[in-house]
């Protein structure tokens, strides 16, 4: 795909939108408000209606009565509705840091907007299941101090701190206009959903504060003005369907009032539709699974709504990309934590929605099995769906787009090794990291092999001192440096793209008694040290893991395979994935021929192997700080097998398999080995406790490939 061109300002949107929709083939003709008003009788709506009608209420009613979990959920809400009807709302918010990110993060302002979105949200739902006009008028005095707020966007966002970031794919450098942000679509669509929900029982003066509100800190804001936001035109950035979708539910809320805002839920339509165009073809998202699962929690709101209100004709879940993959990539990644993103289980209330809505059987199967007990009000409006669950048979996939691939034998035995990979272009300067070639081994519930994860936000991590830190640097991830050559991105601030800076996954098998892949991440590094590199991974199920890497350089250079072992005590510049547990942490010790791995009584060895070559296994550690008040400065361990290229073609074999023990650890190094067996063929070889095991590479014309024997 070739990038469009950044053109004139005065027509840079019109044509960003088009080239968008010729590039990424949208499945829908543009959408206008003369188009949705054919389909949404504006003059009959009758608040509640975003969600739910009146006509609607009993059924819910039923279900709190019937269901335990919407039941429990109730019960909760109470609970937090009692809270909320005594709690004192401050009369003037607290003031925000000027350099919010430099200071604790939860501060006393975060809090505060947290508390009015909860406490109006639970106590407008509340007046709507038990009629308490108790509820309405303290969930009215959250949503007036919500209108209140001076700004709704994230000081993070504002132009001081925002500006020098490198700008997503599809953004002109030159964005100056930054007063409305995902923060501010959180807050759009929090007081749309209190306004829809409590209008029966405010008073003029109320709906017309709230009315106000939305209107002067979203709608007018953007309205019209579209091309002036980054993140209008950024589709492979999850901000574009967030932000829009906030827009689009307030337009959809204040359709009795101002029924000529249609045009922006057609617009946010139109969006949407061009964001879901850039999901991988077998639902991957490049910026990683958290940011995917965040898009989607955000955007199914708006989807639902545009379907309610369209009777069903204006159908985001239709969409191809989500309807026929809407939670493989959540799946199939949960060990995966590349990019900014953690690889526990993604929940949150899209999930119940998108099984629903797409009768996916995979992801009903996902739900199911790994998202816990709902707790949220959407969860009550939108309970568990009876889609059948289907475990799928292929535990292993490629998403071919993005070019990550993850290898199992089952999702849910801990006692198998789960391989993730992946390739793919450095054309993501937001949340992507330059880690062409990464993998990541999971055992036991533990990374072994780790992705040392994402480093809590500061100032400067989105600008192009985000290279500096080894959270998104190549120094930070098992790769392959030559002479201490490290990979480069494809956009600088201000700087123009440089088309082709990655690589790509060249080979992909599955199979019942092994997986195999094949990548060439040669292309993201400057080419000046390392002039190939070609990195084969064979799983041998359950449990043995084969890395061949072949590297071509020029004789004389350093050549060093990294590993960082295992997930240390987390560290303070670390960011873990909110509500997702501590796992173990992995030691390692380091002899002269092997690394033994434990974690939990579970052993694993790291065995390295040469084809002519010497080599010493080095026991190193990476500085790693953020600009952060509480910040300290921290040390993120790794191993590394190092060479000296004795031709231009250097081999390393680096073998992964359980041992018992230490001594059973320096037995399997006595018994595996690396030989050329002629011109064009390479045997690996191993016994041990895991089985005996027989590799064949074969020459081919760009490189070795795994042959099976």
């Amino acid at each position: 795909m070739s990038r469009p061109k950044i053109v004139s300002h005065n027509t840079r949107s019109l044509l960003y939108c088009l080239l968008s929709t010729l590039l990424a083939g949208t499945l829908y003709a543009q959408l206008n408000r003369e188009d949705l008003s054919k389909s949404i009788n504006t003059g009959k709506l009758q608040h509640p209606y975003l969600f739910f009608t009146e006509e609607d209420k009993p059924a819910i009613l039923k279900r709190i009565q019937s269901d335990k979990e919407s039941k429990n959920i109730m019960a909760g809400l109470l609970a937090e509705g009692h809270r909320f009807l005594n709690m004192p709302i401050r009369k003037e918010a607290p003031p925000a840091p000027k350099n919010p990110r430099y200071y604790v993060e939860d501060t006393e302002a975060t809090r505060h907007v947290g508390q009015l979105r909860s406490g109006a949200t639970t106590l407008a739902f509340l007046y709507q299941m038990t009629g308490e006009l108790k509820y309405a008028k303290k969930a009215t005095e959250f949503a007036l101090a919500i209108c209140d707020l001076t700004e709704w966007i994230n000081p993070a966002h504002t132009f001081d701190i925002i500006y020098p970031r490198v700008w997503p794919w599809n953004v002109p450098d030159d964005q100056v206009v930054f007063s409305y942000d995902i923060t501010s679509s959180g807050k759009a669509i929090t007081l749309s959903t209190v306004y829809d929900w409590l209008y029966p029982a405010l008073t003029k003066r109320e709906r017309d504060k709230i009315r106000g509100a939305l209107l002067e800190k979203a709608i007018t804001r953007v309205r019209g003005n579209y091309d002036f936001f980054w993140w209008s035109t950024s589709y492979r950035c999850n901000w574009s369907a967030i932000c829009f979708s906030g827009l689009g539910i307030t337009s959809l809320a204040l359709l009795k009032d101002h029924p000529q805002i249609l045009d922006v839920a057609a617009e946010s339509y139109n969006r949407l539709n061009l964001t879901f165009d850039q999901i991988d073809e077998d639902g991957g998202w490049q910026e990683g699974r958290g940011y995917y699962g965040y898009m989607m929690r955000e955007s199914v709101l708006f989807m639902d709504a545009l379907k309610r209100l369209s009777n069903g004709k204006y159908n985001l879940f239709n969409h191809k990309k989500v309807k026929n993959h809407p939670l493989d990539f959540i799946l199939y990644t949960l060990t995966a934590n590349f990019e900014d993103s953690g690889g526990g289980p993604v929940g949150g209330t899209m999930v119940n929605k998108l099984v629903e809505e797409t009768g996916n059987a995979t992801a009903a199967w996902y739900r199911q099995t790994f998202v816990e007990e709902g707790s949220d009000i959407f969860d009550i409006l939108w309970p568990r769906s009876n889609v059948k669950p289907v475990e799928p048979e292929q535990k292993s996939k490629h998403f071919r787009t993005i070019d990550w691939a993850v290898m199992r034998s089952d999702f849910l035995d801990p006692s198998t090794v789960t391989i993730a990979t992946k390739a793919g272009l450095h054309d993501d300067p937001h949340h992507g990291h330059l880690d062409c070639g990464q993998f990541i081994l999971t055992w036991q519930g533990v990374p072994f092999i780790r992705d040392i994860g994402r480093m809590r936000y500061d100032e400067y991590y989105f600008n192009e001192d985000r290279w500096v830190y080894p959270f998104a640097s190549s120094v930070g991830h098992n790769l392959i440096f030559v002479n201490g050559e490290q990979q480069i991105p494809a956009k600088l601030k201000d700087q123009p793209w440089k088309e082709g800076i990655g690589g790509r996954i060249l080979k992909f098998q599955a199979g019942a008694k092994r997986d195999y892949v094949l990548m060439d991440p040669t292309k993201a590094y400057p080419g000046k040290e390392l002039k190939k590199w070609r990195r084969n991974i064979v799983l041998e199920k359950p449990v043995v893991t084969l890395v061949l890497d072949e590297v071509e350089s020029a004789v004389g250079a350093s050549i060093e395979a990294r590993f960082f072992p295992g997930l240390g005590p987390p560290a303070a510049s670390i960011e873990r994935e909110p509500g997702f547990p501590r796992r173990p942490s992995v030691e390692y010790k380091v002899a002269a021929d092997h690394v033994l791995l434990s974690s939990q009584q579970h052993h694993m060895a790291l065995v390295p192997l040469m084809l002519g070559n010497n080599f010493t296994i080095i026991d190193e550690k990476i500085p790693a700080i953020p600009v952060m008040e509480d910040a300290r400065l921290e040390w993120l361990p790794y191993v590394g097998t190092v060479t000296t290229a004795t031709s231009t073609s250097t081999i390393i074999v680096t073998l992964l398999a359980p041992v018992a023990n230490r001594e059973e650890a320096g037995k399997l190094v006595q018994n595996a080995k690396v030989s050329q067996l002629n011109a064009s063929e390479l045997e690996v070889t191993m016994s041990g406790s895991a089985g005996n095991f027989r590799w064949i590479f074969e020459k081919e014309k760009d490189g070795f490939v795994f042959r099976n024997p």
